[in-house]
């Protein structure tokens, strides 16, 4: 099973919500980003470098807040996300095509990948 980590960034009472570019697995959707685990890292050391190549932003993650299990291209897939502070930098879109920095209560407002859609439920029941 593939690991893949979400990071709900947290500035300002608000958190960031990115969409994924449509023709991507599960596009055209909400997501809190992340990515791939690669082979010799914690989830922590991938969801910092990931936000980085993604977005451009340097990050400090904190605790974990959920996890949802989903099949994409035939792949079992964990998501794991965590809590996660923004330090610095000027988001730069890659693997999106916008994203929004929302008050928590928004969140239900938006049409999130389906892996998502717990972690935001967690996410809320836990503010």
């Amino acid at each position: 099973m593939d690991k893949v980590t979400a990071g709900i960034i947290e500035k300002d009472g608000k958190v960031l919500i990115a969409r994924r570019k449509s023709g991507k697995c599960i596009g055209a959707k909400w997501e809190f980003p992340g990515g791939k685990l690669e082979v010799g890292e914690t989830l922590e050391e991938c969801l910092k470098r990931e936000l980085k190549e993604e977005l451009d932003v340097e990050v400090k993650v904190g605790e974990f807040v959920a996890s949802s299990k989903f099949i994409c291209k035939n792949r079992e897939i964990e998501l794991v996300a965590f809590r996660v502070a923004y330090i610095s930098g000027d988001i730069v879109l890659i693997d999106h095509d916008e994203v929004q920095w929302v008050k928590p209560s928004e969140l239900r407002n938006y049409e999130f990948t389906l892996p998502d859609v717990p972690i935001v439920e967690k996410f809320l029941e836990n503010k």
